[in-house]
């Protein structure tokens, strides 16, 4: 067995090294992430693959949640990934609310603090019954999805406790985001994300979109 271990490292330690480093990198420094749902459409659609900077917020422990240094947290705007321990699943979301904040939602228009966000009307798909605009929070502008009439169009005034963030999904209302799952905790936040690597068409055998390769969100 020693023999054999022996050999194996002579003749493999190099791919050994490349593929250990590799996947330290992934886990620490960078990765990316395969968005499977449309919770984030029209700024992700299903079939993209993110860039996610593991370093955006924090330096951590490989293979961990553990941070070693904190190097900044989440900012309204922000499209975050974390693992979420209510859902058990990883998921990714855009940050409308930072610990004090108040959010509140009146027929699909946002409020913070008691300002009510600037929003400029795409147009809709009367097929889909579903209305697209340009939001602006924060100085970032993007667009969000909406469905008129449903029935998580509004919410009462919350107010973001310290150390938590309030996430919504841009397709809202096609998303588990924190009017479901609550409150998103700083320390299960992976990573931000603010392009796309590559997309694959999953409804055409998979074919790469080229338009949207390196996609700035």
């Amino acid at each position: 067995m020693q023999r054999w271990l022996n050999e194996t490292w002579q003749n493999y330690k190099s791919l050994l090294l490349f593929l250990v480093l590799m996947a330290l990198f992934r886990s620490a420094i960078a990765d990316w992430n395969d968005v499977p749902t449309g919770s984030m459409n029209p700024t992700i659609i299903e079939g993209d693959r993110i860039l996610v900077n593991k370093l955006a917020y924090d330096l951590r422990i490989p293979f961990t949640h553990v941070s070693l240094f904190k190097r900044g947290d989440p900012l309204s705007g922000d499209i975050i990934i974390f693992d979420s321990e209510v859902s058990d699943l990883r998921l990714v979301k855009r940050v409308i609310g930072v610990p004090g904040d108040v959010v509140s939602m009146n027929n699909n228009v946002l409020s913070i603090n008691g300002q009510q966000l600037s929003y400029q009307s795409l147009g809709g798909d009367q097929i889909a019954s579903t209305v697209d605009a340009v939001e602006q929070l924060s100085g970032q502008q993007y667009t969000v999805r909406t469905r008129p009439g449903s029935r998580v169009s509004s919410f009462a005034p919350l107010t973001v406790p310290q150390d938590y963030y309030f996430v919504l999904g841009d397709n809202r209302d096609n998303s588990a985001d924190s009017r479901y799952i609550g409150f998103v905790p700083r320390d299960e936040v992976i990573g931000r994300s603010r392009s796309v690597v590559l997309s694959l068409d999953y409804e055409n055998y998979f074919r790469p979109r080229a338009d949207r390769f390196f996609k700035t969100l």
